[in-house]
């Protein structure tokens, strides 16, 4: 009973002895972490996302410097090209300010029991410093801020390309205004940003944009033109006005005014003419006989009246109109086709003084007959021509002459097929020497088959096999093949004597200023 009662003094004094040990440390460990926390932040505290925790001021300072020393500005343009500055390159440091001790001794260390488990994110006023000039001077050494890598920006324009007037867009270019672009490089740099991208307002901009409403209105005006389509039918071929070609009408000033020039309509005009006008045209034409003969002249062919054309195009083009047509012709042809000559025609020989009738290519009449008589320079009138008219009496007049006919087909000025009673025989020789003025006198029996058969407008092919010179009137007029004009050629050769006769500088010589021949000193 005795030792039992013994036994739990003992252990009272022994559990009251643990637990003044236990308190005791508990106290000392209370204050040795209270006095701990007035030098040092309590853990899991941050500043500025860096762990500063059990560290003191100094030791915070120095996490800070270090991590501020890694400090590196990444910079990207608007087309995505990345550029980098470190912070060493321009002395960006931290500058302690106190601000550490503050926050440390603003911690109430002694509640660190309380606090010592929870996540702490602290904010202070820091203080950077750099040197701004070198800063400056780095970003001024930045690729995209060397003359030769930018490029000024272009304003949108009205140009003529090779699918005509088209709105070129404006070029935003890549020349950046290099002072406010260092003020918001610095801004960025003071507020600790480690990332900038340029923004387009750091970018020289174009004056006049894509949406300019000189430019749309003046586009409006030239797409008004585009809008026509003209096809002209020349038979075997055709020619097209289009955009491509109305768009070398168009000029556009430099105020963006449409101008509708006329002038270069007409030129086109003309040049339709050129193509496709085959009056007075030199043809290979297959005779009778079956050989081939080289004609031109006369007055049949394909002839575009330019006038009347040129201003039917114009009205057609300006209101947008879409057709095919043929030209405004002043003077048409049997076809449009190449051999616009056809296959129903009257073909003369005058050397062989022999005519032939051909209708839809089969031979209805042929015939000889007696021409113009070519010892007294009345050589009928060669060429291609066509059927005028038809009258039957007719009087023929001359300055020495007058006879009257029962049939008269004229063909060339006042030259014609039509009957002679006063001749006997026709075809030979009987030209050379007892020829007409200039008509084909023909048996009065075969010219009035050719006037029953024969329509007005039919061609005429009228040759010689050999090579003569005609100087009638009558060929002159008619625009012969073999009209040689006297006047003219006498001028020619005169021409071609004075030029002869002048004297030429010979080597060592030259042209003196009064024509003669001096030496060259």
């Amino acid at each position: 009973m005795v030792h039992r009662k013994k036994r739990a003094r003992v252990l009272r004094r022994s559990l009251s002895l643990a637990f003044g040990i236990i308190l005791f440390l508990m106290i000392g460990i209370y204050i040795f972490f209270g006095v701990y926390f007035r030098s040092h932040f309590f853990y899991q505290t941050s500043i500025e996302d860096i762990s500063v925790g059990g560290m003191t001021a100094e030791e915070t300072i120095d996490e800070l410097r270090l991590k501020v020393k890694e400090y590196l500005l990444v910079m990207y343009d608007r087309n995505g090209n990345k550029y980098q500055i470190p912070g060493v390159e321009f002395g960006y440091d931290y500058q302690p300010l106190g601000e550490e001790e503050k926050l440390i001794d603003g911690q109430s260390s002694f509640l660190w029991p309380l606090k010592i488990a929870k996540e702490k994110k602290l904010e202070m006023n820091t203080s950077i410093t750099y040197n701004e000039d070198l800063l400056r001077e780095k970003v001024l050494s930045l690729d995209c801020l060397k003359e030769d890598q930018m490029r000024k920006p272009s304003n949108a324009s009205i140009q003529m390309t090779e699918e005509g007037y088209e709105l070129v867009p404006e070029d935003p270019g890549s020349y950046l205004i290099t002072d406010k672009l260092f003020a918001r490089i610095k801004a960025a740099v003071d507020a600790g940003e480690s990332e900038f991208t340029f923004t387009d307002d750091l970018y020289e901009k174009p004056e006049v944009t894509s949406d300019d409403a000189v430019l749309t209105e003046c586009m409006s005006k030239i797409q008004s033109f585009f809008g026509a389509e003209i096809t002209y039918d020349m038979g075997e071929d055709k020619e097209v006005v289009d955009k491509s070609v109305i768009s070398s009408w168009i000029t556009v000033d430099e105020n963006y005014n449409v101008i509708f020039d006329e002038n270069k309509v007409a030129t086109y005009v003309q040049s339709l003419a050129s193509k496709y006008n085959t009056y007075g045209d030199k043809r290979e034409f297959l005779t009778a006989k079956g050989d081939t003969v080289t004609i031109g002249g006369g007055d049949y062919g394909w002839v575009i009246d330019k006038e009347e054309e040129r201003a039917q195009l114009i009205e057609e083009v300006r209101n947008g109109e879409i057709k095919t047509r043929e030209p405004v012709y002043s003077q048409t042809a049997v076809s449009r086709n190449k051999n616009d000559i056809g296959n129903t025609y009257i073909e003369v020989d005058y050397t062989n003084q022999h005519l032939w009738y051909f209708e839809e290519g089969s031979l209805k009449l042929e015939s000889d007959f007696v021409s113009g008589n070519i010892s007294k320079g009345n050589g009928s009138p060669d060429g291609v021509f066509k059927v005028v008219y038809k009258k039957s009496p007719a009087v023929l007049k001359g300055e020495d002459y007058e006879s009257d006919v029962t049939y008269f087909i004229p063909f060339a000025y006042n030259v014609g097929f039509h009957d002679a009673s006063w001749r006997g025989k026709f075809g030979g020789a009987i030209y050379k020497t007892s020829g007409s003025h200039g008509c084909i006198n023909m048996p009065k029996d075969k010219v009035e088959e050719l006037y029953r058969m024969v329509s007005v407008n039919t061609p005429v092919i009228a040759y010689y096999r050999d090579e003569v010179k005609l100087t009638a009137e009558n060929t002159r007029i008619s625009n012969a093949f073999s009209y040689y004009d006297e006047e003219k050629e006498k001028a020619k050769k005169e021409d071609a004597r004075s030029n002869t006769d002048t004297p030429q500088p010979g080597e060592g010589q030259r042209i003196a200023e009064d024509g003669s021949i001096e030496p060259i000193e």
